[in-house]
């Protein structure tokens, strides 16, 4: 087996967590992908994977080899993008996941477009207000709100957004609004767990993170809900900016304590494709990335660039 055949085996390895995974991606058998490992590790005279019975991860030596492998199979596929397969029409299930209200507001209208684009590649459209895992649940392309840890993906910045806290003007005239996020403790509250942490909500005061410990009086795991909740004068919520913003407009919701939210979090579009290897994966990321960057919901003022998780 040639040299690119071993880097290709071993970085497949470490991102699909296993050898057999391995074999399947690459369409060997598990015992080719073993020979090939143990060639390598042979040729380089270092142990490049840490080898369990449950699980295989990269030594120090593996993940400074990964890093030189990614580069080389990289420039690899894009000569060959170059010749031709860079403009190969867009074929294929493309399958997109996004968190249910971003879904709905902003990832549905450009679906539905690229869908009329490129009539050959047919959409599996996921909205869930969950972390999806885009290897082992076959995602291709996913919305991240939040800070990434994936160390298996390729991200595309393309903007902020805010936790804030709100509350239905009908609520706040019965209770009063609070003026410090500690008496949050003498008010209803309604916790949607797709933002933060059911028991505890977290603020900033002078710089500094400020934790403050509540008794929920309604526990959701949907948007729509807590938002429901809140407008009806349920409790105060807390959600992210975009959530709100028909609600806000509207005069249904009114944001409260904005003098104590945290910092913005990031949204990313992931992708566990190298460029160059998938038309309908390209073509989709060109499609939607400039639009969804261009929402003025999802800018804070911040740097928006192309990166790749390492």
């Amino acid at each position: 087996m040639d040299r690119l055949r071993e880097m290709e085996v071993f970085v497949a390895i470490v991102d699909s967590g296993g050898l057999t995974s391995a074999s399947q991606r690459l369409g060997l058998s598990t015992a080719a992908v073993s020979r090939a490992l143990n060639a390598l590790e042979a040729r380089m005279g270092a142990q490049l994977l840490a080898r369990t019975t449950r699980s295989v991860r990269p030594t120090d030596a593996g993940v400074a080899f990964l890093d030189a492998c990614r580069k080389v199979l990289d420039c690899l596929a894009d000569a060959e993008a170059n010749i031709g397969a860079y403009h190969r029409k867009p074929v294929g299930t493309l399958t997109v996941s996004a968190p249910v209200l971003f879904g709905q507001r902003f990832v549905a209208p450009l679906v539905n477009a690229f869908a009329l684009r490129y009539p050959d590649v047919s959409i599996n459209a996921v909205y869930v207000d969950r972390t999806t895992r885009l290897l082992d649940e076959g995602v291709d392309i996913a919305i991240r709100i939040g800070h990434l840890g994936d160390s298996t993906t390729f991200a595309v910045p393309l903007g902020f957004v805010r936790r804030r806290t709100y509350a239905a003007p009908c609520y706040l005239k019965a209770r009063g609004e609070p003026g410090h996020p500690r008496e949050l403790t003498g008010h209803d509250c309604v916790s949607f767990t797709g933002v933060t942490n059911a028991l505890e909500w977290v603020f900033v005061e002078g710089g500094v993170r400020l934790p403050v410990r509540l008794q929920p009086r309604m526990i959701v795991d949907l948007a729509p809900a807590a938002i429901g909740a809140a407008k009806d004068g349920v409790g105060i919520t807390q959600l992210l900016s975009y959530q709100a913003t028909p609600e806000v407009k509207g005069g249904t919701l009114r944001p409260i304590l904005s003098a104590f939210e945290p910092d913005a979090v990031p949204v990313n579009l992931l992708h566990v494709e190298r460029r160059g290897t998938s038309g309908k994966i390209r073509a989709f990321l060109e499609f939607v990335t400039e639009t969804l960057r261009g929402h003025t919901e999802l800018q804070c003022g911040h740097d928006v660039r192309s990166i790749r998780r390492k």
